[in-house]
């Protein structure tokens, strides 16, 4: 996971599997991208799995920041969980980072 910091956005990057392993890792990337005021990607292009604590993170980030959250990349796995659990509605999620 990583947060990269450009002038008019923040993006977080996820890979792997997303799950409880990582809470503590995806609390402090939302503190991070938060902190810097920006406009937040999260960017799910690598995600091969994704459980509530993943969920409950994307539900989280959309709750907490004054700009909508920018959804980019995701894999049929995270997208059906967004269907499920009707977070999708919280978040845009975009196929193209430049959309």
């Amino acid at each position: 996971m990583h947060v990269i910091r450009t002038e008019d956005r923040t993006r977080i990057v996820l890979s792997g599997e997303v799950d409880a392993d990582l809470g503590a890792d995806l609390a402090q990337a939302g503190d991070d991208a938060e902190a810097a005021g920006l406009p937040i990607d999260i960017d799910a292009h690598h995600v091969t799995f994704m459980d509530s604590s993943g969920v409950a993170f994307l539900a989280r980030m959309a709750q907490r920041t004054e700009h909508r959250i920018r959804l980019i990349n995701v894999p049929p796995t995270v997208q059906f969980l967004l269907e499920i659990t009707r977070i999708g509605e919280l978040l845009d999620v975009v196929e193209d980072p430049q959309a």
